[in-house]
């Protein structure tokens, strides 16, 4: 009988598949090293199994003891598989950032989940560095892992993953490709690869709001570089000492709206269903598609599993809140379908204008059509309404019709969006949508600036 004695054997081996219609106008060949196989469903099962028996190997965990480590969450389901089988207990501190499904699956491996703020500095006691520290020095017979500067993370690419792209690809590899977080993976992967072939060039994908780009073109770690981003997995705020910049060749960087838009276009045009940092690292690829040349071999690594963002880049609502839906928004029309269930909001030519600002609250909107006997005769707009209240308190008991504006322009349904970017301009903040039977609804400025994102 061919059986594994537990399933921390069965790590690694994970399939090499090729790239069909995604990179069909990029000469090279493209294939993807799918991690997803991994019992954990991602990369980080290799290095956190080899970081844990490295511990042992040191005496840094003893039986019984509690490993705690702040992970973006596929380490901390590495760590949950190693810790069930070798009896240990497992605090993850991930950031708030990360998905539900992520601290959902990690808490039904038996993880304690501790969750911290995304958006404070390194050094801040909130930040999931400061507290994972804090943890690990207030338990007894714990063991904080530090995947950022365990050296043993990248060792355990060397050692396994860069082995097996090698014999993969027959040593025809001629560039790899991967989202770089940690550094374990690029670096372990790379040194492999170079030392088998020195012209083998390892990319590194990055993501705006993230300093490494900057950093090895400059050696400047610039604190500007670091903002918030929405891509989980890639990316520092830190340098971590797994990351060995000699060995990466050039880092490409990917918007967040790039890779979630891309995630999902692996599962619908290759069938591949893998997570966010895969998407930038494909169109990484693609925007370096000049680069590539007809006989090269081209692999990119998919770090983990699309079933951890079943609730973000894979779900339209959450990607339309983000402006990351792609849409074929062509008419007036398709601008409604967002909000054709919510009535047009009007006001009456003779009420006040503490009425309109009411209004304006009430239903959050910006620009209010005003009637009279039931025909659209101007425009109440909170710019030119804030500008003539501001220091004449009186002016809040003025009508309505004394301090409009001109009416909207009316359209049909099927006007085009180039025609309405036409009539919006910084005078007009809108238009009214004609619907029939003397029903009318609002495209606004923000709508139009939407569907061209």
């Amino acid at each position: 009988m061919k059986i594994y004695n537990n399933i921390l054997e069965t790590i690694g081996n994970t399939p090499m598949v090729r790239i069909n219609k995604m990179t069909k106008d990029i000469p090279a060949t493209v294939l993807a090293k799918v991690e997803t196989t991994n019992p954990g469903n991602s990369v980080k099962d290799r290095m956190a199994v080899k970081m844990v028996e490295e511990a042992e190997k040191q005496g840094l965990i003893k039986p019984g003891g509690t490993i705690i480590e702040g992970t973006s969450g596929n380490t901390g389901m590495g760590l949950a598989l190693a810790a069930v089988i070798k009896g240990y207990k497992l605090i993850c501190v991930l950031s708030d950032k990360q998905s539900k499904e992520k601290m959902d699956i990690l808490r039904a491996v038996g993880a304690e989940v501790v969750v911290c703020p995304t958006n404070v500095e390194p050094e801040d006691p909130r930040s999931y560095y400061s507290v994972s520290r804090r943890l690990a020095e207030e338990t007894p017979n714990s063991w904080y892992v530090n995947q950022y500067d365990n050296l043993a993370n990248r060792e355990a690419h060397y050692e396994s993953t860069g082995p097996e792209i090698w014999e993969q690809t027959d040593g025809k590899i001629t560039h790899f490709v991967v989202g770089v977080g940690t550094g374990g993976t690029i670096s372990g992967v790379g040194k492999y690869l170079k030392e088998q072939n020195p012209d083998v060039k390892i990319i590194g994908i990055d993501t705006y709001g993230s300093v490494f780009k900057k950093y090895h073109e400059t050696g400047i770690f610039d604190e500007n570089e670091i903002y918030p981003y929405i891509t989980e997995g890639i990316g520092e705020d830190i340098l971590p000492k797994n990351v060995d910049f000699d060995t990466i060749d050039h880092f490409e960087k990917v918007t967040d709206k790039d890779a979630a838009i891309y995630t999902r276009k692996l599962a619908r045009e290759e069938g591949i269903f893998v997570g966010n940092s895969a998407g930038s690292a494909i169109k990484g690829i693609l925007q370096m598609k000049d680069m590539f040349k007809k006989d090269d071999v081209v692999v990119v690594l998919f770090h983990d599993h699309g079933s951890r963002y079943v609730g973000k880049m894979f779900n339209d609502d959450w990607m339309r809140d983000r402006g990351f839906l792609e849409e074929a928004h062509k008419s007036a029309h398709d601008l409604l379908e967002n909000h054709k269930d919510h009535p047009l909001v009007t006001i009456g030519v003779e009420e006040l204008a503490s009425h309109a600002v009411a209004k304006m609250r009430q239903y959050k909107i910006s620009q209010i059509p005003v009637t009279k006997d039931g025909k659209f005769v101007g425009l109440i707009d909170e710019t030119a309404l804030i500008n003539q209240m501001i220091g004449n308190e009186q002016m809040k008991d003025e009508a309505v019709g004394k301090i409009m504006g001109p009416k909207l322009p009316v359209v049909q349904p099927n006007t085009s969006i180039k025609e309405l970017s036409k009539l919006i301009n910084k005078d007009v903040p809108a238009v009214l949508v004609e619907l029939g039977e003397d029903k009318f609804h609002i495209v606004t400025r923000h709508d139009v600036i939407s569907a061209m994102a």
